[in-house]
């Protein structure tokens, strides 16, 4: 794989966020493996020898894929995890899928809980095998961009381990009991976000949608749907200041109804990315209304496998988009696909 065929993929990322002018970058989702791997290994701890080899199996492929399909995607090491991560950290139990990510059970229903809980440290288990399996396949290529785990907002974070059923009631009748969780799921954040940036360092693939980040935090904002938009400005964008303040850029998914929230969106500090998985119509408004903005990546608008002048007239002439295609197990129509997007994006 040629390394400038990469740097000049990374060039075109980083000019979409940096020039405000309309721009795209393109992503082939294509099935072919070229290098035979076993299916991904599911994100537990005493799998953390069938994830690093899963994980290194991935990363060739897409490295394979690279050589001949010139499209934006970014050849890297995927950690793949569930958003139990910080929650397991509190104590929460969780629940395991036979097929699918793993979920955090709430550990606490009433204010005054919050105060019960025991502050974790990086050297909680849930992190230790994190680390474990990362350093491994650091080791494995130092020069490869890692994926970084699911990160939730801590009021995400907070949302998990206090039921929600009653969490809401606290919002309303607690509101600093609120504010004092989130500040500790917060603390527990940063210190892992502040080790892996050490270890790892600052230009990374966030891990959901797997885009490139350079000096910034990609997370995810759901509960934000939820919640009034005063409540947004108590409880929610303080921390997504916060975490600009100290991180700098910031990537943010939302697969909420939170359209009443955009306006509070806009005051998040370096915003450079937002991912909404919406209908079509919820998109259409976004696309017009964020294109001054900021980058994004609709997801809902078309079907992922439309065709790509199709998506160029849905998406508008005066955006900055992430556009993503699916050819499925068709080499010869994901080249095909590559090409004709080529033309019309660059």
């Amino acid at each position: 794989m040629a390394t400038m065929s990469i740097n000049d993929r990374l060039a075109r990322w980083k000019n979409l966020y940096e020039n405000p002018t309309p721009g795209r970058v393109f992503l082939v989702q294509s099935n072919v493996d070229e290098i035979p791997s076993p299916p991904h290994a599911q994100p537990y701890a005493e799998l953390a020898e069938a994830r690093i080899e899963t994980a290194w199996a991935f990363y060739q492929n897409m490295q394979a894929r690279a050589e001949w399909l010139d499209d934006d995607n970014i050849p890297h090491i995927a950690m793949w995890t569930g958003t139990e991560i910080f929650a397991e950290a509190f104590g929460c139990d969780i629940h395991r899928y036979e097929h699918g990510n793993p979920m955090a059970l709430p550990k606490i229903t009433k204010p005054e809980e919050v105060a019960s809980l025991k502050m974790p440290t990086l050297e909680h288990p849930v992190f230790e095998s994190l680390f474990g399996i990362m350093d491994e396949l650091h080791r494995r290529d130092p020069a490869a961009l890692l994926m970084l785990v699911d990160i939730q907002s801590p009021l995400d974070i907070a949302a998990l381990i206090w039921d929600k059923t009653y969490f809401y009631m606290g919002v309303l009748d607690d509101p600093n009991a609120v504010n004092d969780l989130c500040q500790m799921t917060y603390d527990i954040l940063t210190a892992f976000l502040d080790e892996w940036f050490r270890r790892y360092g600052t230009t990374f693939i966030g891990h959901y949608p797997n885009y490139p980040f350079w000096d910034g935090i990609t997370l995810s904002e759901d509960e934000i749907g939820a919640i009034s938009v005063d409540m947004f400005d108590e409880f929610a964008l303080p921390w997504l200041v916060k975490l600009a303040d100290r991180y700098g850029n910031v990537g943010i998914h939302c697969c909420a109804n939170a359209q009443h929230q955009w306006d509070g969106l806009l005051k998040v500090p370096n915003l450079k990315l937002l991912n909404l998985v919406q209908d079509e119509n919820v998109l259409a408004e976004s696309l017009e209304f964020f294109a001054p903005h900021l980058v994004q990546w609709p997801q809902g608008m078309l079907p992922g496998n439309a065709a790509p002048a199709d998506v160029i007239a849905a998406y508008g002439d005066n955006t900055r988009t992430v556009i993503a295609i699916e050819t499925g197990d068709d080499k010869d129509l994901a080249i095909r696909t590559a090409a004709e997007l080529a033309e019309l994006c660059r």
